[in-house]
């Protein structure tokens, strides 16, 4: 099979490379956008990350070039107009699980460095500075821990928190875990788990009715001393919201690895042009938020198993003309 490849970094080359072994892959350094979308001409598939641009648009131009199939590197898939792919005739691939230690490990960093204050440590350190006033974190042993979302990366997190850490667990999910119940976490609702929890970290997809879960009515009802972590998807969290929550002191501090507005952002280097978000560039003001770009997923393993599922699509789709369960997206079922 013929595949287009956008928004192509080194090290994706690197990892599908390695994988595989029967497709025929164009690499392009752009990401895919109704202006790329033409590079695909010629071949049967697109590979696009979460950067990249799928709506309507995009897929009327790849349908037009004979594209049958999106293969998406990625477990979400909130940026694609599922409509307008089936329309099209488009089959949609996804990769439901790499890593989900790769995040689940990385939320936890995160919660860990603002708690510790690490990265103000790190650069008073740096200036020869070793005054500990304005570091002082608190012992998360015996602390209450919420996590949105028990899937394979709530579960992770969940094990790490409860079980690892000694936290007490409240989580929230319409679809229980069994292996996280075992673990002696209480399934609440929402409400409860903001209004008790010290640190809350959310491991949910971006869905109508998760956008902007947390919003100025939820950061109202958290403790003035609560951590948030979001390593899931941006638009679960109201950035504005977040911003006038953290300047009235209602949450003790926020890392985000994803962001709302972070397509024009993310994956990219504009150190020599600088942030013209005022949202972001707000936020980046504040000495209690910690913010990475979408790094998350960013583990060799996770790269890996990214590349040899993806492939494996590509392969099934190619030899059977059709995908393994739950690897296929369609609106029907992701919509509903």
């Amino acid at each position: 099979m013929r595949i287009a490849f956008f928004s192509a970094k080194p090290y994706d080359r690197r990892a599908f490379e390695v994988a595989e072994s029967r497709h025929d892959i164009t690499y392009f350094d752009a990401r895919l956008a109704p202006a790329t979308a033409p590079l695909a001409e010629g071949h049967e598939a697109v590979c696009a990350f979460v950067s990249d641009d799928l709506s309507a648009g995009t897929l009327d131009i790849l349908a037009a070039a004979g594209i049958r199939l999106v293969l998406l590197r990625s477990a979400g898939f909130n940026h694609i107009d599922l409509e307008a792919a089936e329309g099209h005739g488009l089959v949609v691939a996804r990769v439901p699980a790499y890593s989900p230690h790769a995040v689940a490990e990385h939320a936890i960093a995160l919660a860990l460095a603002l708690n510790r204050r690490l990265h103000r440590a790190h650069n008073r350190v740096r200036e020869g500075n070793f005054e500990l006033a304005g570091l002082l974190g608190v012992d998360l042993h015996g602390k209450t821990a919420g996590i949105v979302g028990t899937g394979r990366i709530g579960a992770a997190a969940a094990k790490i928190l409860g079980p690892g850490f000694g936290m007490r667990l409240l989580v929230h999910d319409p679809y229980p875990n069994p292996e996280v119940q075992a673990m002696g976490a209480s399934y609440v609702d929402i409400d409860t788990l903001l209004v008790e929890s010290d640190l809350v970290s959310l491991h949910c997809p971006l869905t109508p009715e998760s956008y902007h879960l947390l919003n100025a009515s939820a950061f109202a009802r958290m403790k003035p001393s609560a951590i948030l972590v979001n390593t899931s998807r941006g638009g679960l969290v109201d950035t504005a919201a977040l911003v006038d929550a953290l300047k009235e002191g209602q949450i003790g501090a926020v890392a985000l690895d994803v962001y709302e507005e972070e397509g024009d952002l993310f994956f990219q280097d504009l150190s020599d042009e600088g942030v013209l978000d005022d949202v972001f560039a707000r936020l980046l003001t504040f000495p209690n938020a910690l913010i990475t770009g979408h790094q998350g997923f960013f583990t060799a393993e996770a790269l890996s198993a990214i590349a040899e599922t993806t492939l494996s699509n590509a392969t099934a789709f190619d030899r059977d003309g059709c995908l393994p369960e739950p690897n296929a997206v369609t609106a029907a079922r992701h919509t509903a």
